[in-house]
Parts: C-alpha cells; structure tokens; sequence
C-alpha cells in the first residue's frame, strides 16, 4: 500500500509598508487584511453631522435675532429722537413793497438757528433751501444753505439773503401788503425746506422731509422797532419756529 505524503503548503509573508500590515501570500494567492479604524461606529459620524447641522442652524438663528434686535433698538432710538429746535434771530429787510398791480419786490436778510437737543442722535441736513412767504405766497426766491452735519447738543446757524424782483403775486395779496404797511405791522414767514438723515453710530437712516415755519412782525414806518443800518432796517425777533418732520 502506497504512504500518501503531507502536502507542503508555502506561505511566505508579502512585505508591506513600513510599520503597515503583511499579507500572506499562500499557493500564490494573497489575501488582503484591510485595515479598520479604531473605534469605528457609522451611529457616532452620523450624530456628528447632526450636530454640526444643528450648530449652523443655530448660529444663522442668533445672528437673525441679533440683527432684528439691533433694528428694533435703532428705531427705538430714533422715535425717541426729538425734532431739531429752530429759532428765527433777526430779519433785515432792504426792500418789501409793490412793484405793481400784482407783483411784489423783496429783498431780506433772515438768521434762522438750529438745535440738535439729542445726547446720541446726529441729523444730516441735505438740500435745504429759504424763502420769505407772505399771506401764503413766496415773495422772494429760495436760497440753497449749505448740507452740514450737527452732532449731539449742536448748534448751526444760516443767515442768507433772499430775494425776489417784481414776482408776480395775486393782486388781493399786493393790497394787503399796502394796508399792513399803513396799519404799521406786516407778518411774513420765513421757511426753510429740505431733507434731513439722522445717525446713530455709525448708521445713518433714509432721508426724510423737513418743513419750517418762522413768523416775523415786522413794524413798518412810525411803530418800527428796528435798527436802522443804512438802506436797512435790522429787527431782533428770538421767535421759535414750527418744525414738522
């Protein structure tokens, strides 16, 4: 009977990277041991991607209730705003009569001051412009001031000459002007219009529109008060205005 001898089975060690995983390579075929992470658990990447998600969420939620709290408080801030005060100083007429039927000459000069009573609003003013008024109609033409800042507790003053040559004005205006003179007192209106921003830091809001009234009593002829300046007459009037914004 023939003895059946063992099989001899070669398996000899594939070399790997250093410090890496050796294959066995047996008759020729290699079997590969992939490598596994430590601690490997699909649960735990699944809960971290969650938690990066709710993360994101979260910080998109506070930045939208910080930015709609900073708006409410910026609206708060400027409700609570006051108006700007102003204060009609003087007005020095150099002309006022009728030219004709129905026209009129003027020629003033008007010192209007503003107040900004504010501690943490500043006000832009942009595109303001005066004119003199008489019983509701503008005798004069309007004078551009210059766009200015005022800060908090600030004070700006405009003093421009207005003036108006021959404008045509209805004709029951004219005849009144000719009784106020020879009553001896005569009302006009200095206006002021225009635009004005208020700033909060460093914010600045959208423009909004300003309308000022300044009444005037002007003395004519024998009961004039004013100061006589040449062709002139200067009047202190210290009268507060009506502001609209």
């Amino acid at each position: 009977m023939a003895m059946t001898m063992p099989r001899k089975i070669d398996i000899h060690l594939n070399p790997g990277p250093p410090g890496g995983f050796h294959s066995p390579i047996i008759h020729g075929q290699q079997f590969q041991h992939l490598p596994r992470a430590r601690n490997y658990d699909p649960y735990n990447l699944e809960c971290y991607h969650q938690r990066q998600s709710y993360r994101r969420l979260t910080a998109a939620v506070l930045a939208f209730v910080f930015l709609v709290l900073f708006i409410i408080f910026l609206v708060w801030i400027i409700l609570r705003a006051a108006k700007p005060a102003f204060v009609l100083q003087d007005v020095t007429v150099f002309a006022f009569n009728v030219s004709g039927p129905a026209a009129l000459t003027s020629i003033m000069q008007a010192t209007v001051l503003s107040r900004n009573p504010n501690a943490r609003v500043g006000v832009y003013y942009d595109k303001l412009v005066l004119y003199v008024s008489y019983r509701n109609q503008q005798v004069t033409l309007s004078a551009g001031l210059p766009a200015t800042y005022q800060g908090h507790k600030d004070v700006v003053i405009w003093s421009p000459v207005v003036s108006g040559a021959n404008l045509p004005v209805a004709p029951q205006v004219a005849q009144s002007l000719v009784q106020d003179q020879m009553t001896g007192t005569v009302l006009v209106n200095i206006k002021v219009g225009g635009r004005v921003r208020w700033k909060v830091g460093t914010w600045v809001s959208l423009r909004y529109r300003l309308r000022v009234s300044c009444p005037a009593f002007i003395s004519w002829g024998s009961k004039s008060t004013g100061i006589v300046m040449g062709d002139a007459i200067k009047y202190q009037m210290a009268s507060r205005c009506s502001v609209d914004v």
